[in-house]
């Protein structure tokens, strides 16, 4: 069986610029390919940025509309860009919806800057023991604006200059919800994990 055969089927060796040019040549199995092969990563950078499964569905949906509708239009540079740059189109969506663009309800950051130093300085918790999926919901249990700074700054390696012009919120408040998610998120793992003893 030669490799062409493979790739005319779809199949999951198949390269990313191999999937890519057939769904540009406007090949059907080609888009489901794409969208199976990655719909569960979407769903999951969904997740981290927003709890309520509605808004998830409602941002994903809306995602892969612009992401099939643009194919055309999008510069591969290589392996992996493909997925790279699907990721940005899902979080620009998730923060549209946190913007409060399809809700009515503008996510809330606090403007006033206490002095940080003030708060509970920890050290990185240790994770070790704890369940991914805890984890998860931990960060998912935070206050929106806390969430939406820290998955930014961790997850997709935004500076708190991007995320303040992402946001519309001021350098000095990126830090600040950064440094309070991140000390809440701490004391919930040392909680879990007292109660795990």
């Amino acid at each position: 069986m030669g490799t062409g055969l493979l790739r005319d089927r779809g199949l999951p060796n198949e390269t990313e610029s191999q999937l890519l040019e057939r769904a540009r040549n406007g090949d059907r199995a080609a888009v489901k390919e794409i969208y199976d092969r990655y719909s569960g990563y979407l769903a999951a950078t969904c997740s981290r940025f927003l709890p309520d499964p509605r808004d998830q569905k409602d941002a994903l949906q809306e995602s892969f509309v612009k992401i099939f509708s643009s194919l055309d239009s999008f510069d591969y540079r290589g392996e992996g860009s493909l997925k790279a740059w699907m990721r940005r189109v899902l979080v620009n969506e998730c923060l549209k919806v946190l913007r409060g663009m399809r809700r009515g309800v503008p996510i809330v950051f606090e403007e006033s800057i206490r002095d940080v130093a003030e708060e509970e300085d920890t050290d990185p918790p240790d994770i070790d023991k704890v369940p991914a999926q805890a984890i998860h919901e931990m960060i998912q249990s935070l206050p929106e604006g806390y969430r939406t700074v820290l998955n930014l700054y961790a997850m997709e390696s935004k500076s708190h200059k991007e995320i303040a012009g992402l946001l519309g919120i001021s350098e000095n408040t990126s830090a600040s919800q950064l440094h309070r998610a991140r000390t809440i998120l701490a004391r919930m793992i040392k909680e879990y994990k007292e109660k795990s003893r």
